[in-house]
Parts: structure tokens; sequence; C-alpha cells
């Protein structure tokens, strides 16, 4: 006997169908598929009319399975065989530690703190390579651009999870050579009177200078840049008088301090963002605990 196959043929029925052939019984199979028994019995209603035969005969007895039921086991057997297999392969990939991750980073963390925390990751879990983004820009994790971000801003959305891991101390600094040329500064108002090093489009500056009672404009910097990098290396050529992170400068005994303690800039803090569907992810979990107890001790 041959099975015709409908088009639209719903194989997701095969499951209903398999229980039933097993236990023999709609209330059987019901109770080891934790579904209703009418539920059970529509299921093997619609397979019957999609496939134009009678899969089962009841009697006193309970479901006597008819030769059609018969022959459509031994494919169904393969279907759930296959499926079975499917899920394994599936499982083992999530439970890999092998593979590549994604992160994306500020220009300073990825250039300045990143490389030596991945060097020693590398060590400790080798089978994972990364994909560094570094961004200025707020990576959008819900579009997938990146499967970990480093961001100084707590990210909003409910399907992300975030966990702050520290504080960013920030301050004004120059290479000694600027200050050797240049008058001492004694107090936050003589900032204006020296060459400062700022940021273009962003504003965050100019507003601090705003919220300690000194307004001021573009033309206060004697370079305006968007890049974190330019500042820093302008900074260290001793061009002028900068606002950087501290942990930039801890390896640069020449840069030092302007009127430590008298600014008040308030510390940035930094989360570690990934989204709830890839946290089960052994390797992208990995790659966010490594990173999550390493970069608090470097910022």
């Amino acid at each position: 006997m041959n099975i015709s196959l409908q088009h639209g043929f719903d194989w997701s029925l095969v499951r209903s169908f398999l229980a039933v052939l097993d236990h023999g019984s709609l209330l059987g199979a019901a109770r080891h598929l934790k579904m209703s028994q009418p539920t059970l019995g529509r299921h093997m209603a619609e397979l019957e009319s999609q496939l134009g035969v009678v899969l089962f005969e009841r009697t006193g007895r309970g479901l006597v399975p008819a030769a059609a039921a018969r022959q459509l086991a031994l494919a169904a057997r393969a279907m759930e065989a296959g499926a079975l297999q499917l899920a394994q392969t599936l499982a083992g990939a999530q439970t890999q530690i092998q593979g590549t991750v994604r992160i994306t980073a500020s220009v300073p963390v990825a250039v300045s703190l990143l490389p030596p925390i991945l060097a020693r990751m590398r060590q400790r879990l080798p089978e994972i390579q990364i994909e560094l983004v570094s961004s200025n820009q707020v990576s959008n994790l819900l579009r997938r651009e990146a499967d970990i971000a480093v961001r100084m801003v707590r990210p909003d959305q409910s399907s992300l999870i975030a966990r702050k891991i520290g504080s960013v101390a920030l301050g004004a600094y120059a290479h000694r050579s600027y200050l050797a040329r240049h008058a001492p500064l004694r107090k936050p108002a003589d900032l204006l009177k020296h060459e400062l090093i700022g940021s273009d489009a962003d504003t965050a500056i100019l507003r601090g200078f705003e919220a300690m009672g000194h307004p001021a404009s573009r033309q206060a910097f004697a370079l305006r840049s968007d890049d974190f990098i330019v500042q820093w290396q302008a900074v260290r050529a001793g061009l002028g008088i900068g606002f950087c992170a501290d942990y930039m400068t801890r390896k640069e005994p020449d840069v030092l301090p302007v009127l430590a303690g008298q600014l008040n800039i308030p510390p940035l803090p930094m989360w570690l963002a990934v989204h709830r569907e890839i946290r089960s992810n052994v390797r992208i979990r990995a790659v966010f605990d490594f990173l999550a107890q390493a970069l608090p001790t470097v910022i």
C-alpha cells in the first residue's frame, strides 16, 4: 500500500502519531505528550484526512494500527531519528567553546584596554577567535552587529542583559614639555587661558566648563577632533591640555595630571552587554565572563 501525501502535509503531526502508535491509546499518548486527549484525537483525525487513509481501528482494547499506520511508521521513525540527530548537532554547536565572538568597544577601549586582555584570553581560550569592532558609535546588539558590547552607557533595550563592571576615571592631562613652556595652572578657570584639545561635534567638554561656571565656545580648543586617539596623541605630542581616561596615561610618565582633584569630572560607567537569546551560548558566555573579570582590573 502506498500512502499519497497531499500538498501542505503537516509533519508536526508525526510526533502525535508515533505517540499513539507506541502507547496504543489516545489517553496514554496524551499523558506522554502532556496534552489533552481531545487535542490528540483531532491530530489523528487531521492526519488521516491529509493522508486520505484510516490509520487506526477503534476496538475495545484500544487503537489497533491499520496497514497504513504500519507503513507510515517506517517513514515517521526515520523522521524522528533525523530530528533527534539535528537537535543533538545544534546542541553540540551551542556547547562548543570554539568559534568566533564579535566584540564592539569604543576606540580608546579597543586600542588601549582590550589588546593585553585579549592576549591573556587567547592563552585561556585558544579555540576562540575574536572580531573586534572599534567604534565610538553605540553598536546595536539587537541587529546582531556584535555578540558583546563594551559600552559607556547602560543599554536600555529590554532584550539585552547588561552588567556594570566599573567606572572609568577621567582627568585633564598635558605633556611635561607643554607644562614647561606655559604658565602654571592653579584653578579650573586657568584652563581657558591654555591650549586645549577637545572634541569637534561632541559638546561634553563645553558642557563641563559651563557646569563649573566657566562658559566656553568651540574656539577655546586649539585642536578639535572627535577621535579620542587623535586627542590623546596630541596630548602626548605636547600640543596642549586634553581630557583623557586615567588608564590611558598610566604608562606615559611624561604625561602629567593637571588640576588633580579640582575638576570633579564625573567618571564614566563601563557596561558589558549581550543579547538575552545568546547568553546561554557557552562560547560567548566564556568571553563575557573573562572580560567581566579582567576589565575591572585595568580601568
